[in-house]
């Protein structure tokens, strides 16, 4: 079915940009509390416990919003060329400048650069090598950009096949993929080999079984299908009528869920079961105008700066820890207060990138969307101009 000209039925979805910082929150949770403990002592510990799997639970939110929203999005005077100058416009500055400063700290650090790792993640490729000394080169965090260019470049074709898949078929291929998110870490476990790493979960895994559910484009492209698939059902009026509440209660269960589960299934895709439904729950709070506490003018504020923040608080957060805290017998106290200082940091350089690079280059680089066409009629499903800063 080709997809009809757009009418925009919302100018904005502010709550999924203020979910955009909460998810980017728990990144940085994830970062100062379990990967760089910043706080030390039982507490330190009852924290490193509670965002365990704080970071790959974001992750799997920012991977199933991007397709939703690029669908929720999409016009069909639009082009694929249009689309991917838009997207790199987004995404390549914000990362240039961060690859720089990375590069910047590793000399003063005297860390050491690698050819493949190095070009690995300028070019954005990194997710796609099996290989432990790559997919977290330079700026960590750039690896899932990687997986997101993949999504991106593929969108277009995506698109083209769901928008022929009749409205009544899309619940099966839903929970088809669904099935496939739960059945990747299976086929990681027993059909991907690799030496075993003792320093990862019960030290049983490769960093090859690792790379398959977490790092590999393909197997991640589940959660950004599954978003796609939303963003249809919810522009066809065949979304249930689940609140924003209910949605927001099932993604903490869900969080418990893949903290208890295996390590492989706790950092792949299966969060995106538990997301999905507060991602189109959220943007329906908004169609509707119903009330949502993710549309506060200071959370979606946070929200616009999240992609900033995101690429900046991992080399913030790694280097404070490095340089402060490694090797320091600090008391809680002083932890906590050097990790909220690395909070405060993140969110002003953050700006900084927002303000000076990433608004401005947007404008400049990305290419403007088609003119508006003539209204469709209401009954004919049609998408909606999104404004929530994807």
């Amino acid at each position: 079915m080709p997809r009809p000209p757009a009418t925009p039925r919302t100018s904005r979805l502010p709550s999924l940009t203020g979910l955009r910082f909460v998810a980017a929150l728990l990144v940085f949770a994830f970062h100062t509390t379990w990967q760089t403990r910043y706080v030390t002592g039982s507490g330190g510990e009852a924290l490193g416990d509670a965002f365990a799997n704080a970071g790959f639970y974001g992750v799997s939110f920012f991977f199933v919003l991007s397709g939703f929203v690029l669908t929720w999005s999409a016009r069909a005077d639009d082009t694929a060329p249009r689309i991917w100058r838009r997207r790199l416009a987004k995404i390549y500055p914000n990362h240039l400048v961060t690859f720089v400063l990375a590069a910047v700290l590793m000399l003063i650090a005297a860390d050491p650069f690698t050819t493949k790792g190095t070009l690995a993640n300028l070019f954005l490729l990194q997710a796609w090598f099996p290989d432990i000394t790559v997919p977290n080169t330079m700026n960590a965090v750039s690896w899932s950009l990687s997986v997101e260019l993949f999504f991106y470049l593929s969108f277009p074709f995506l698109l083209r096949l769901l928008d022929r898949v009749p409205i009544a078929r899309l619940w099966p291929l839903a929970a088809a993929l669904g099935a496939f998110t739960v059945l990747a870490p299976v086929v990681g476990q027993y059909a991907v080999t690799g030496t075993p790493l003792p320093f990862i979960d019960d030290g049983t895994l490769s960093f090859e079984q690792i790379w398959f559910v977490y790092f590999f484009p393909p197997v991640r492209a589940l959660e950004f299908v599954l978003g796609m698939v939303a963003a249809r059902l919810v522009l066809a009026g065949a979304w249930p009528r689940f609140g924003l509440l209910p949605a927001g209660l099932l993604a903490v269960a869900g969080y418990v869920v893949n903290s208890l589960v295996p390590y492989l299934y706790g950092v792949a895709g299966t969060a995106a079961l538990w997301l999905t439904p507060l991602v189109a729950a959220a943007a329906l709070a908004d169609e509707r105008g119903e009330p949502s506490p993710l549309r506060g003018r200071v959370l979606v504020r946070l929200g616009e700066l999240s992609f900033a923040f995101y690429m900046v608080h991992g080399l913030v957060v790694s280097y404070g820890h490095r340089w402060l805290i490694a090797g320091h017998d600090l008391p809680a106290g002083a932890g906590a207060g050097l990790l909220a200082a690395a909070l405060l940091v993140s969110l002003a350089l953050a700006y900084v990138l927002f303000r000076w690079v990433e608004t401005p280059l947007v404008r400049l680089l990305g290419s403007p969307r088609p003119a508006p066409l003539a209204p469709v009629p209401a009954a004919v499903p049609h998408t909606a101009t999104l404004e929530a800063k994807e």
